[in-house]
C-alpha cells in the first residue's frame, strides 16, 4: 500500500482556510472567457464519452508544442498525476533498478519503490546550488537501472540545469538504453530563454515528457495532463494502465485544453511576466531579513526554497505564521525521502499567482512583532 501523501494531506488541511496562499505552485489561473471565443462552442457540446487517448484535435495541439512529436506519439491523462502512475507501471518491474532526483514530487519516488525493490535517490544539494551531479548519478547507475526520472524546473527548488549539462545526462541515457523520464511542467515560466531545456521527447527516442496545463498554464481546475514518447508501444502499455483508472478524460476539459493550448504562447508569456514581477517583491522582501532567511535564486518555475534561520525552526515557525497570521508556507518535511536527505530548514514558496503584495504585507506585519 502507497504511504500517506504527505504534501496533498497538507493542502487538503489548509490550501483553502489559509487567508495568505504564498506557498501555491502554480500560476494565475484565467476564467473560460479569457480562453473560449465562442462559450456556445462549449454549451453546445455533448456529454459522452471520448477517445481514451485524448481527442485528436487536443493531441494535435500539444503536439504542436514539441518540434518532432506527433500526435499519435502522445497520451493525454486526468492530470499529470495519473500519466505519473500509467508510466511507472508500464516501465518496472521488481527485477529493474530506477534512479529518482531529490526533491521531488512525493509520488516521482513512491510509485517507483512500490513497483521495484531497488530505487536510488540523485540529491540534488543546497551547497551546489541545487545542481545536477553527473558523477554522482554514474556512481548509482547498475547493470539492471532501467529508468533515470528527473524534475526540471525543480519543485520546490526552480532549479534549471545548463543545457550542457542536460546534453551530457542525455548522452548517458542513450548510451545505456536507460528510459528518461522526464518532468516538465513547469516549462515556459524559464525567465532566460537560455534555461528553457530541449523537451525530453524532442531529443531521445526512449524519453517521456511530462507536462500538465495545471502549473506553468495556471489551469489546475481543467486536470488535463499529458505524456509524449516517441515510442508507441510503451504508449500502448500505458493507455492499457489508463483504462483501469480514468478510462477518458472529461469531453468539456479536453476541449478547453485544446483552446488553451492554441493561444498557449500568451499565457505562458502572461505567467512569465506575472512571476518576474513578483520575485522582485520576493527579493526585495529578503533583502530586507538577511539575518533571518537565506535566499537562492530559482531560475524557473514559480516556486522556491529559502532557508531559514531562526533558532525556533522552519516547522515552529511555518506553524506560528500560519496561526497568527493567516500566511501559508510548505515546511521541507514535506518533502522528506526515502532516498535522500532533504533540508530540514527550508519552506517552499509561490510567486506565479496575484494577490502577492497582500500576503507579503501579512508577512512583514508578522516579522515585525515575532
Amino acid at each position: 500500500m502507497l504511504p500517506e501523501f504527505r504534501l496533498e494531506k497538507f493542502f487538503s488541511e489548509w490550501e483553502f482556510q489559509a487567508r495568505h496562499h504564498l506557498t501555491a505552485s502554480d500560476a494565475e489561473s484565467c476564467a473560460l472567457g479569457e480562453i473560449l471565443d465562442d462559450p456556445a462552442e462549449l454549451l453546445n457540446m455533448r456529454l459522452g464519452y471520448i477517445p481514451s487517448q485524448g481527442t485528436p484535435e487536443l493531441r494535435e495541439a500539444i503536439a504542436a508544442t514539441y518540434s518532432r512529436v506527433l500526435p499519435d506519439q502522445v497520451l493525454a491523462f486526468c492530470g499529470a498525476e495519473e500519466g505519473l502512475y500509467c508510466a511507472m507501471h508500464a516501465l518496472l518491474d521488481r527485477e529493474d533498478h530506477a534512479i529518482v532526483t531529490v526533491p521531488n514530487y512525493q509520488a516521482m519516488e513512491e510509485l517507483p519503490l512500490s513497483l521495484c525493490g531497488q530505487v536510488s535517490g540523485l540529491t540534488l544539494r543546497a551547497e551546489n546550488g541545487w545542481d545536477l551531479d553527473l558523477g554522482e548519478l554514474g556512481a548509482l547507475l547498475r547493470p539492471n537501472t532501467r529508468l533515470l526520472a528527473v524534475n526540471f524546473p525543480n519543485n520546490p527548488t526552480g532549479k534549471v540545469i545548463s543545457q550542457a549539462r542536460w546534453a551530457q545526462l542525455l548522452e548517458i541515457v542513450r548510451e545505456r538504453k536507460i528510459w528518461l523520464f522526464s518532468d516538465e511542467v513547469y516549462r515556459g515560466l524559464e525567465r532566460d530563454s537560455g534555461h528553457i531545456l530541449p523537451q525530453a521527447a524532442d531529443v531521445y527516442e526512449r524519453a517521456l515528457s511530462l507536462n500538465v496545463l495545471s502549473k506553468a498554464y495556471g489551469l489546475p481546475g481543467l486536470r488535463i495532463g499529458w505524456i509524449a514518447c516517441q515510442d508507441r508501444d510503451l504508449l500502448e502499455k500505458m493507455l492499457k494502465v489508463k483504462h483501469y483508472l480514468s478510462i477518458c478524460n472529461s469531453g468539456p476539459a479536453e476541449l478547453i485544453a485544446t483552446r488553451t493550448l492554441q493561444q498557449g504562447a500568451r499565457l505562458l508569456e502572461r505567467n512569465r511576466r506575472l512571476a518576474v514581477e513578483n520575485l522582485k517583491l520576493w527579493r526585495q522582501f529578503f533583502s530586507e531579513h538577511p539575518g533571518q532567511f537565506e535566499w537562492w535564486e530559482p531560475e524557473g518555475a514559480c516556486v522556491a526554497f529559502p532557508r531559514y534561520l531562526g533558532q525556533d525552526g522552519v516547522e515552529n515557525w511555518c506553524r506560528r505564521l500560519l496561526n497568527q497570521a493567516g500566511v501559508l508556507f510548505l515546511p521541507s518535511s514535506i518533502y522528506e525521502s526515502r532516498l535522500g536527505t532533504v533540508p530540514r530548514d527550508r519552506f517552499r514558496l509561490g510567486y506565479g499567482r496575484r494577490g502577492l503584495a497582500e500576503g507579503l504585507a501579512a508577512l512583514r506585519a508578522f516579522m515585525r512583532v515575532r
